[in-house]
């Protein structure tokens, strides 16, 4: 356990935050701590903001256990269509080849691998778009 967790643990023993507050903290803590070499990801994670003609925008940002999606979950019936459709287009031209509204349980670890170094991200004028594992 590193020294920042013991320390929310600790403000938590000692009655100075909720444990709702250190639940918070320590997610925080975890979201930022950079990936350990050999670690196995443990979210999927879709960032998505596209602003479109009519004023509108599409915003997402998706955090999914893969444990969730080992389970058989469906990532399609978490994400809404419009999203996906954008992100298995911009995963095929980042060299990416799944269509993330038929993912599988047993092609989870596939898709882990190529997004294990790898993070897909889009830029443009009307918005961005970020594909990874944490």
């Amino acid at each position: 356990m590193n020294e920042q967790r013991k320390d929310v643990l600790g403000l938590l023993a000692e009655g100075k935050i909720t444990a709702e507050e250190a639940e918070r903290l320590i997610t925080a803590l975890e979201r930022d701590q950079p990936p350990r070499p050999g670690a196995r990801p443990k979210y999927l994670r879709v960032v998505m903001r596209f602003d479109e003609a009519e004023g509108e925008s599409t915003r997402l940002n998706v955090r999914v256990p893969l444990q969730l999606l080992r389970a058989g979950v469906q990532l399609a019936a978490l994400v809404p269509p419009v999203a996906l459709n954008r992100a298995n287009a911009e995963l095929s031209k980042a060299g990416v080849p799944f269509d993330l509204t038929q993912l599988k349980p047993e092609h989870l670890e596939a898709l882990v691998e190529h997004l294990d170094e790898t993070i897909v991200e889009l830029e443009q004028s009307d918005g961005h778009m970020r594909v990874y594992c944490e």
